[in-house]
């Protein structure tokens, strides 16, 4: 193994590993520094993929529990096996780990195990987490792409035992009788999903006055009802101000956030889960004085490279969405400028997604976006309860809005709620990219019968003329 490379890329998550990968294709050096003895950082081994792991699971336990005599299949009741679950859950994980690992032995990245720092431009002390020396790598460019981690609350101390981040709760022992979800963000209403179909009380807790804040508010609204309809409690526009575990479980103090009388709530666990802030400690990036903004997130320019010449920063360390696809997209854009391409990333056509079940899926703006800045549009809604495939399913809640340029036509923004809405707003996210109407995704001959007519009958619906509505 060198010491010398064209770049060292510290954090082996979606966008380091990415763009380690892209940056090896085209020609450069590069070494990996990941701390953890396994690569794919938090999305792949404690985020995106054990928890869609659980998410399909329990999907197919309430399935099975609640909804299968629904077509004529009569079964017993389905038995939990904690245990077997977990595990499964695990060897998906290492599956896919091991499958990085090889990649990076196919495009000779040489992954480098332990703790960085950065003291200089083109310097990374990487020290080992167990014994032995700290080694020194020299390079030309460093990719900072070290991601983020759970935001704390004050008077909420996690021990991931019975006060658990996302960490925590992709590991429970056991169902909890009642689990209590402070945040009624993304990842609070997905762990709250499967821990409620695995038999959990299941309560959100959230300081706003409504779930998944910054999505389009018609269709966080359509979305809260789905899911009260499904058990989950909800206590909008309150805020937690302590919580102590016990043997027994956790008292929670909760007051009303424009004021008013404190009440106590007691859970079996709770799940701590208002958002995650960019992870940046022990890089010394203080002490060689690379820009943050107040949030911690470090500041980049269009080729990604902070203040001091030479680094660089991708994913959640920098603003914008912090998402897995994002961070892809970043490290790929990086890879390229620093080879001397053109990389680009257009945020605007990042998508959403909430893989509960319906799944909520966004893409571009929202009606609030559009009539804050004064942008005139026409919306086209239609409803999956009319969509022949939703209903041989017996999928059938939810809507897909798209909204288009009053003017051109031009798509701005589409908002899906309903049975995979994850994959159908790809086809909005293309259109997009290519700068399509409505009219264009409109007169696109869609397969029947597909959920994706739906997306079809939307778009005729932008012009006030859909067909099966």
């Amino acid at each position: 193994m060198s010491d010398t490379y064209d770049l060292v890329v510290i954090g082996a998550g979606p966008g380091g590993y990415v763009a380690a990968i892209r940056a090896a294709q085209l020609g450069l050096k590069v070494a990996c520094v990941e701390k953890r003895s396994a690569l794919g950082g938090t999305c792949l081994n404690v985020g995106c993929i054990p928890s869609k792991a659980l998410l399909n699971a329990s999907e197919k336990f309430s399935e099975a529990e609640h909804h299968l005599a629904d077509f004529g299949i009569q079964v017993g009741k389905p038995k939990l096996d904690v245990k077997a679950l977990m595990a499964r859950k695990t060897a998906i994980v290492t599956g896919l780990t091991d499958g990085i690992a090889f990649l990076f032995k196919k495009h000779k990245i040489d992954w480098v195990q332990g703790t960085a720092k950065i003291t200089a431009p083109g310097k990374v002390e990487v020290a080992p987490d167990g014994k032995g020396k700290a080694q020194t790598l020299s390079c030309e460019r460093i990719l900072i792409a070290t991601g983020s981690e759970s935001t704390p609350l004050p008077g909420v101390e996690v021990d991931e035992k019975k006060i658990v981040t996302s960490t925590g709760a992709l590991e429970l022992a056991k169902v909890p009788g009642h689990l209590i979800v402070i945040g009624g963000g993304v990842i609070g209403l997905e762990l709250g999903s499967v821990w409620k179909r695995l038999g959990s009380k299941v309560t959100v807790v959230e300081f706003l006055d409504r779930i998944v804040p910054g999505t389009d508010a018609d269709t966080a609204k359509r979305f809260q009802r789905v899911l009260a309809k499904q058990g989950i409690e909800f206590k909008l526009s309150s805020k937690v101000t302590g919580a102590k575990a016990s043997k027994t479980g956790v008292k929670l103090t909760v007051e009303p956030v424009k004021g008013g009388d404190a009440e106590e709530m007691t859970a079996d666990v709770v799940l701590l889960a208002i958002g995650r802030r960019p992870l940046t400690a022990g890089l010394g990036l203080e002490a060689l004085g690379v820009e943050m903004d107040k949030r911690g997130a470090v500041l980049v320019d269009a080729d990604f490279e902070t203040n001091v010449k030479g680094i660089f920063a991708i994913g959640d360390v920098i603003p914008g969405p912090m998402l897995a696809h994002k961070a892809e997209e970043d490290g790929v854009a990086a890879a390229e400028i620093m080879a001397g391409q053109s990389g680009h990333v257009d945020y605007n056509l990042v998508p959403g997604i909430v893989y509960t079940w319906p799944e909520l899926a966004t893409v571009g703006q929202t009606e609030e976006q559009l009539k804050e800045a004064r942008i005139e549009y026409r919306k086209g809604v239609f409803p999956f309860s009319a969509n022949s495939r939703a209903r041989t399913v017996l999928d059938t809640e939810g809507q897909i809005k798209i909204l288009a340029d009053a003017k051109t036509d031009k798509i701005l923004g589409a908002h899906i709620l309903g049975p995979d809405a994850g994959t159908l707003i790809h086809e909005i996210c293309m259109a997009m990219a290519f700068g399509g109407s409505a009219e264009d995704v409109a007169r696109m001959c869609h397969g029947h019968p597909t959920l994706n007519e739906g997306i079809k009958e939307a778009a005729l619906a932008v012009d006030g003329r859909p067909i099966h509505m």
